[in-house]
């Protein structure tokens, strides 16, 4: 028993858990992003990732790019999927209610699981490391130095996007559009274009996301959706829009996962997540950094 609670051992399950948190979060983003312009909760969003991780495979293997060309290769192919999804299928059902929308994001995210099947066929695939050090050892922790790309990058997204929508004329701009999109374009903002780019960015965030985890683990035609559900976890518990609250809640869900893979059981960690947003929704469904009226879907 001893040796389960060893120092060496819960510093491993903590910086496993950091890790898979920061993904989560980068999803969170995503939705975040979508939410913040549009109201609209894209279930698409796993898909991105999983795209992000498979195109990045596609680019470095099949077309023989280097891996920092191929990665930027990706993250682009992904935006402009996510652009397609806003020109050739949101915009189309602008009109609809957000329960018809939300519906439509799910249609396309199976749509798009069954492209990349019979794209990539079944199999797990993997990018090799950012770095080509191999690991190291930290007070007897085996560090992984891609596990450092995740957490940094993730970061960097977090701080970027922050900055973004709070001093930047296109992040005031699309946040207008979701408190009245009627008064924003009375001001002049192009709010289709605004909302545009918002599944742009966020579909670019989600491959930033696959492309980070796929030296880490495989990636394969299934994975969206099982990390499109936790990063809406971590969006939920964080509080819808909230990109803070995004960060510290996917951090939240990665350690719990981690620490219950390590001590419990692996069998239930998948459950971590669910178990989590299911106690959000109870007791505070406004999120932790949100506030009484996102609980309702609406931007205060």
């Amino acid at each position: 028993m001893a040796d389960i609670f060893h120092g060496a051992a819960w510093l491993q399950y903590a910086l496993g858990g950091l890790t898979i948190g920061a993904i989560y979060a980068l999803v969170a983003l995503g939705y975040n992003i979508i939410y913040n312009v549009t109201e609209i909760i894209n279930f698409a969003q796993g898909e991105f990732v999983m795209l992000g991780g498979l195109f990045g495979v596609f680019y470095y293997q099949t077309c023989g790019l280097p891996l920092g060309p191929a990665l930027l290769a990706a993250v682009a192919t992904v935006a402009l999927v996510g652009l397609l999804l806003e020109r050739y299928v949101i915009r189309r059902a602008r009109h609809a209610t957000v329960l018809s929308m939300i519906i439509v994001t799910i249609a396309f995210s199976i749509l798009l699981k069954g492209g990349a099947m019979l794209a990539w066929g079944k199999d797990p695939y993997r990018l090799p490391p950012f770095s080509r050090s191999g690991a190291f050892l930290w007070h007897g922790v085996a560090v992984q130095p891609q596990a450092l790309w995740v957490l940094g990058i993730g970061a960097v997204v977090v701080g970027a996007l922050t900055v973004f929508f709070r001093t930047s004329f296109y992040g005031k701009a699309m946040l207008a559009c979701a408190d009245n999109a009627d008064a924003a374009r009375l001001t002049g903002i192009p709010v289709r274009t605004m909302v545009l780019l918002s599944f742009g960015l966020s579909a670019a965030v989600g491959a930033v996301a696959g492309v980070s985890i796929c030296p880490i683990t495989l990636m394969e035609y299934d994975r969206g959706a099982l990390l499109g559900l936790k990063g809406f976890g971590a969006a939920v518990l964080g509080g819808l829009g909230q990109f803070y609250g995004a960060l510290v809640a996917g951090i939240v869900l990665g350690l719990a996962e981690s620490f219950c893979a390590g001590y419990v059981s692996s069998g239930y960690k998948d459950a971590v997540a669910l178990v989590l947003l299911m106690l959000a929704l109870f007791f505070k469904p406004e999120g932790l950094f949100g506030s009484k009226e996102a609980a309702g879907l609406k931007r205060f």
